[in-house]
């Protein structure tokens, strides 16, 4: 009998043990550029196809137009792997840097197809015409598409593409970007379903001292030296977004104490996700929303 009772007495411990897993469910998806990898970046169509992935998040770039209009594009330019001249003939990339958008009103960017041309880089994206969008249309396509399919609003993720010097050559200078953007998005969005990203640390600095409630995310080529980062910044993010690469175990433990949340970019491969993921980041950002799904409600 003491043997019996010895033997249930260590039933829980081994159920306990073969029953550990890692919960996914609290993830933070974001589609990168919309789906890059699947529809042309920064478009309507990615952003629509990332919320019928179910992305919690919609990570984008935007940039100024010469009528100061807010406009999604990476480049402040016409890239000329994606972009067609207004007569329709490719651009080479000798010539990219000239089609200059903060020169351009957004009527004359209308001219420009920035979707048919299939991307190099993802040889499985499906080409749909497209100029570049004003961030206040695809904050009104987003709310009536979710409102139509009953979906929950997805949370935004702007990038503001900033360079120091080349303040009025391809864009303006740091308070009138900034101000520009938090407009559109304070006035047209709610007020917790968005924050604001860079590279540029000038961005954030302007954006922390002028608008205080809105949420930041450090974005980084180079870590391993956050701490210094922080530093730089003179406070400390609500986001840290370095190169998938960067990331181990005791970023993500050392971030998390000091109630950081890290989500790294820009993961489309599944091994590099498992990992990620395994090691406690908060979320992934990805060109293929579908990645999701091989994780979601799967420990």
């Amino acid at each position: 009998m003491k043997n019996v009772l010895i033997l249930l007495s260590l039933i829980p411990i081994f159920i306990s043990c073969t029953t550990e897993h890692t919960s996914y469910e609290n993830i933070d998806w974001q589609g990168h550029r919309g789906a890059r990898g699947v529809y042309p970046e920064n478009t309507w169509a990615a952003f629509q196809y990332a919320i019928d992935q179910n992305m919690t998040t919609l990570e984008m770039d935007v940039v100024i137009t010469k009528d100061e209009e807010v406009v999604l594009s990476h480049e402040p330019f016409l890239n000329h792997k994606i972009c067609l001249d207004s007569a329709g003939n490719p651009i080479s990339e000798a010539e990219e840097k000239n089609w200059n958008i903060y020169q351009m009103t957004y009527n004359e960017l209308q001219k420009f197809d920035c979707g048919s041309i299939p991307n190099p880089d993802f040889p499985h994206q499906k080409p749909v015409s497209s100029p570049k969008p004003l961030l206040y249309d695809i904050i009104k396509k987003t709310i009536a598409y979710c409102e139509k399919e009953g979906k929950e609003l997805p949370h935004m993720n702007v990038e503001i593409k900033y360079e120091d010097g080349m303040q009025n050559v391809y864009h303006p200078d740091i308070r009138k970007f900034n101000n520009l953007v938090f407009k559109v998005l304070f006035m047209e969005y709610p007020k917790d379903k968005w924050n604001i990203q860079s590279f540029d640390f000038d961005v954030l600095k302007h954006f922390h001292k002028t608008y205080p409630k809105v949420p930041l995310a450090a974005l980084v080529y180079e870590s391993g030296a956050w701490e210094k980062q922080f530093e730089e910044l003179g406070f400390i993010p609500e986001i840290y977004s370095p190169y998938h690469h960067l990331v181990d175990k005791k970023m993500v433990t050392a971030l998390h104490e000091k109630g950081v949340k890290i989500i790294p970019w820009t993961v489309n491969e599944e091994k590099d996700a498992s990992r990620l993921l395994k090691i406690g980041v908060d979320g992934i950002i990805t060109d293929y929303p579908d990645l999701a799904d091989k994780f979601r409600n799967n420990p």
